[in-house]
């Protein structure tokens, strides 16, 4: 009787709100698959297996984990440090140790900042280099108000005709306004 109750009373237990082993296997394991994307990012040489800490930034950037008032480049850089003892690089489970470190310190939830490191999507540059249209700049690039030798450098549709626009035509030997052109005698 007292075992058919421990029984019920480990069962109950199991369905609380806590992950089961499954879930949490499976957040790892797309986690540790993050953690290979981000390792190679940037890095031809890289075989996913070892972290550095820029290709780490630039994955809790990517993820928001760094937002420059609670987490900061500052914080990675130090828990990075004391984990690695000064080494280049973290593997996996090196790494682990660092999330948590930087969990502790900075008082986040371990299991959100996995979540947002996971969620973030693979790596890539986001925004690199956005024109900005201004009337300052549409007003520097009108090439129908270039004068002189620059406005030969464009056609009427205002692109850029290249090498022809900046290098000048070959000549024929004579200076411009030579009025006796082509009037020498060629038996001399």
């Amino acid at each position: 009787m007292a075992e058919a109750n421990a029984q019920e009373a480990n069962s109950g237990s199991d369905s609380g709100s806590r992950p089961t082993s499954a879930s949490t296997t499976g957040g790892k394991a797309a986690l540790k698959e993050q953690f290979a994307a981000f390792a190679k990012f940037g890095d031809k040489t890289a075989d996913g297996k070892t972290i550095k800490l820029s290709q780490s930034d630039k994955w809790f950037k990517q993820a928001k984990v760094i937002d420059g008032k609670k987490v900061t480049t500052t914080d990675t850089g130090i828990a990075f440090r004391k984990i690695s003892k000064n080494g280049p690089k973290l593997t996996f489970t090196e790494w682990n140790k660092y999330l948590d470190e930087i969990a502790a310190t900075k008082k986040i939830d371990q299991g959100e900042l996995s979540t947002k490191l996971t969620e973030c999507g693979k790596p890539g540059l986001s925004g690199a280099t956005v024109v900005q249209k201004s009337s300052v700049t549409d007003r520097l690039t009108d090439t129908s108000k270039y004068g002189g030798t620059h406005k030969q450098r464009f056609d009427d549709d205002g692109k850029g005709r290249g090498k022809s626009g900046r290098a000048d035509a070959k000549g024929d030997g004579y200076v411009s306004g030579y009025k006796h052109k082509d009037s020498y005698d060629k038996a001399h």
